[in-house]
């Protein structure tokens, strides 16, 4: 794996790093020298199943943004996570609404470090792995992590995010 643990890592995955260290989350941000970006890239740089990597999607509903962590091994079923979740529909934030909302770029957005905590879902399917790896604010920093701990850190709901 190509990844140097540093305590020079950017300003936002050092504000990941400590919401992670305040909630006693023993996993350690790290950069990776390739990036992270998709879920694919950050599987093959990691030597993992894609189904590990947590994405963390943020979407539109109500007029408000939410946060949602899914699987790579899938896509999200918009329709059918509305529905499960009792909220009205979801559509992809912009990339402008994304950083509005936590502070971190798409394809580095973390399930943490936002102003303020967004309404979360924690795709149940992360259960399937013993640790999962989530994104530490940039395309190229992520840090381990299991689907319980996000569900703790976001204050989500386990849901199936698929059809």
């Amino acid at each position: 794996m190509a990844s140097q643990e540093s305590t020079s890592l950017p300003v936002r995955s050092m504000q990941v790093a400590r919401v992670l260290a305040a909630a006693g989350i023993a996993g350690q941000v790290r950069e990776l020298t390739e990036s992270a970006r998709t879920a694919a890239e950050a599987a093959s740089a990691l030597g993992c199943d894609v189904g590990a990597i947590a994405n963390s999607l943020v979407f539109i509903s109500d007029d408000e943004p939410v946060l949602v962590m899914t699987s790579g091994r899938h896509r999200v079923d918009t329709t059918a996570l509305a529905a499960r979740w009792g909220r009205g529909r979801l559509r992809r934030a912009t990339a402008e609404q994304v950083r509005q909302a936590t502070g971190q770029a798409i394809g580095g957005v973390a399930p943490v470090g936002h102003p303020r905590a967004l309404p979360a879902v924690v795709d149940e399917v992360l259960t399937d792995y013993s640790r999962v790896w989530a994104a530490g604010g940039t395309p190229h920093t992520i840090f381990p992590t299991t689907a319980g701990e996000l569900v703790r850190l976001t204050g989500g709901l386990l849901l199936p995010v698929g059809p």
